[in-house]
């Protein structure tokens, strides 16, 4: 029933006979020799090989251990039984490991935070409970959850067929099948660092979505499962990568305070809003608010990111405007310069044809007072001088400005109480000097794509449920974020609409989707793709098909069973396959096998006991399915040589050159 840690430290243990009870370890006394630092438990405690790799850091020769680490794991010893998480049975927030009942830090946290989430549904309906296991306590369990996982049915798609059974990839854009949280640390030794730009469109939570567990913590679930995920696609991102999760209000405020956690704060860029449905197009009638709108938050990996601009020629349409004196000013020194005063009456301006010798209009408000040297002057010496000057007045501000003018015209407020105030500028020299410069554009943060929507649900051939994106708006996020043969990863990929858009847009791709239906939706469209798709994005881009790309899956162990359990028909067959299991399947260690037939069980709506025939079908299968390691769902690559599990051999050689192994 104990994790391998928990089986180590006992038979540590078992050499102080003081601090055992019988059968039962006395964890106070434990604890108070550990603080007092009791020689012989330490020397124990060291010399184990296990315990000192997870609780040591070894610094210039010098061991540093970490007893308050063990102490926290001793004083929760009583939660692990069910949940491998100190949660269990106490919900608090925490930071640095203490409740903030001591600390006044803002954090956010939550049940679970500090376990991994396996979540191996296969179906999108098919509410899961789940394992968590704790980062400290189940460690060795989540090493071998994350090893590397055995491929399997690989085969490349290209214009002119399928070949199947491949033993060999060459960095060829790839599609893989089966749990994407496992997938992803699958692709950690072959892509830690060289990924540009990860989009994902998860789950929303909105309890109409895929995402479904029966547990009593659904939303701390939720953030467990993208955090779990998010920590080992920020490793897979080359350090000026970006990531794009898209997402709507259910749950977008809890997911941007997470991956300020994950990606850190300063990394976050922007949020754009994408406009989904029109405001006519009802969703519910019981509905007290329309949702028109979902959230895109973007993130970088390092500083080093820049976001990809549009450009647009300067021209000299704005350069309009001529000014005439018509008399001599009152000249002063403002702020170092020389500042020639006209008051209202004594000059004109004049609006003729844009030239080079004309000037441009600008506001001095806002953002631009602090931004450039004529709004700064402005601010600082302009503001208030309509009291002086009168209103209307006009100042010749000279040795200010980056044009061919040695002075640059500013004018004030024209009315009463009024601050602000325009300048006058020329033509940049540089881009005099260059008549065909563009200027960079800021990127939009709202996008009104409702019609793409309404209209996406057959786009490339894949008739897909809600929630399927347009290529629209994936084209528009590849734009900005990734460049020619930049490698993209979309770990939700659904219909495939991200890898379609890469494909079509020159970039390499990874999509990762485990739910069934990637054969018979996501698969064949990426095929059409390649055969030359004409919708979506096609015109835009010119595309005319070719490439290619391999798909593979995670090879199954117990998910072999638990797809067996799934299509049982009667109590009859869950009996037969339960004899099975015990035989052939890789079995949760904390279970009891010969009680899971045999006791009686508390459901939810039934006020007593009931026995296993008793239950319903989709209850008994949820039990048989808890008895299934889920750390077995997929063989790892470091057994693929065991002659009991039948790997063949192109499977063999595929995953060896997958992950660069002779």
């Amino acid at each position: 029933m104990d994790t391998l840690l928990i089986q180590t430290l006992k038979e540590i243990f078992k050499q102080f006979p003081q601090f055992w009870s019988g059968e039962s370890l006395q964890r106070s006394l434990v604890i108070d020799a550990i603080q007092k630092k009791d020689p012989q438990i330490i020397k124990a405690l060291i010399a184990n090989e296990k315990v000192k790799l997870i609780y040591g850091t070894e610094i210039v020769g010098v061991l540093i251990f970490d007893f308050d680490k063990l102490v926290s794991l001793l004083k929760y010893k009583e939660y692990w039984a069910d949940s491998f998480t100190k949660y269990r049975n106490k919900v608090g927030l925490t930071s640095e490991g203490k409740y903030l009942d001591y600390s006044s830090d803002v954090v956010l946290d939550f049940p679970f935070k500090d376990c991994v989430l396996e979540g191996g549904m296969t179906k999108e309906d098919q509410g899961k409970d789940e394992v968590y296991y704790n980062e400290v306590i189940a460690r060795d369990e989540i090493d071998r959850l994350f090893s590397p996982k055995v491929f399997t049915n690989s085969k490349r798609y290209t214009k002119d067929g399928v070949e199947e059974n491949i033993n060999e990839f060459k960095d060829d854009n790839l599609i893989i099948k089966g749990n994407n949280l496992l997938a992803l640390h699958s692709l950690k030794e072959r892509y830690t660092g060289k990924v540009k730009l990860i989009y994902i469109d998860p789950p929303y939570n909105t309890g109409n979505d895929g995402f479904k567990y029966n547990d009593s913590f659904n939303h701390s679930s939720w953030l467990t499962f993208m955090k779990n995920r998010l920590e080992i696609a920020r490793n897979l991102l080359k350090e000026d990568g970006f990531i794009c999760c898209q997402i709507n209000d259910d749950e977008q405020a809890y997911l941007k305070v997470l991956m300020d956690e994950v990606f850190g704060r300063d990394n976050y860029l922007t949020t754009l809003y994408v406009r989904v449905r029109y405001s006519d197009k009802t969703l519910k009638s019981d509905m007290n608010f329309h949702k028109e709108i979902e959230q895109i938050h973007i993130y970088r990996k390092s500083p080093l990111a820049k976001p990809i601009l549009d450009e647009k020629e300067v021209g000299l349409d704005k350069y309009c405007y001529y000014f005439k004196e018509l008399g001599n000013g009152t000249v002063i020194e403002l702020g170092g310069k020389k500042v020639e005063i006209f008051n209202k009456d004594q000059y004109v301006i004049e609006i003729r044809e844009a030239s080079e010798f004309g000037l441009k209009e600008v506001w001095a408000s806002g953002t631009i007072l602090d931004g450039n040297s004529s709004g700064r002057f402005f601010r600082d010496y302009l503001t208030s001088r309509s009291q002086t000057d009168g209103l209307g007045a006009m100042y010749k501000v000279y040795g200010i400005g980056g044009d061919r003018f040695d002075y640059r015209y500013f004018t004030g407020a024209k009315r009463e109480n009024a601050t602000k105030g325009k300048y006058y500028q020329g033509v940049p020299l540089d881009q005099l000097n260059n008549p065909e410069a563009k200027k960079s554009t800021p990127i939009p943060s709202f996008y009104d794509l409702a019609g793409s929507f309404g209209n996406c649900r057959l786009e490339g051939g894949a008739d897909f449920r809600s929630g399927k994106k347009p290529e629209t708006l994936l084209a528009i996020v590849l734009k900005h974020f990734s460049e020619d043969n930049d490698l993209i990863i979309d770990y939700h990929l659904g219909s495939g609409s991200t890898c379609a858009v890469a494909h079509k847009m020159g970039r390499r791709y990874i999509g990762i989707e485990q739910m069934d239906y990637i054969n018979e939706i996501t698969v064949p469209r990426l095929q059409k793709v390649i055969e030359g798709d004409q919708g979506g994005i096609s015109k835009d881009v010119n595309w005319q098909g070719g490439g290619s790309f391999v798909y593979t899956e995670l090879m199954q162990l117990n998910y072999i069973f638990i797809h067996k359990i799934e299509q049982a028909q009667s109590t009859a067959d869950l009996f037969q396959l339960f004899k099975l299991m015990k035989a052939e399947a890789h079995l949760n260690y904390q279970i009891e096998l010969d009680k899971v037939l045999g006791v009686e069980y508390e459901i939810d709506g039934v006020d007593r006991f009931v026995s296993f025939n008793e239950l319903e079908l989709l209850e008994q299968k949820k039990l048989l399915i808890k008895v299934l390691d889920k750390n077995q769902l997929y063989v790892n690559a470091s057994e693929m040589d065991d002659v009991n599990l039948a790997i063949s051999e192109s499977d063999k050689a595929f995953t060896k050159s997958f992950y660069q192994k002779d």
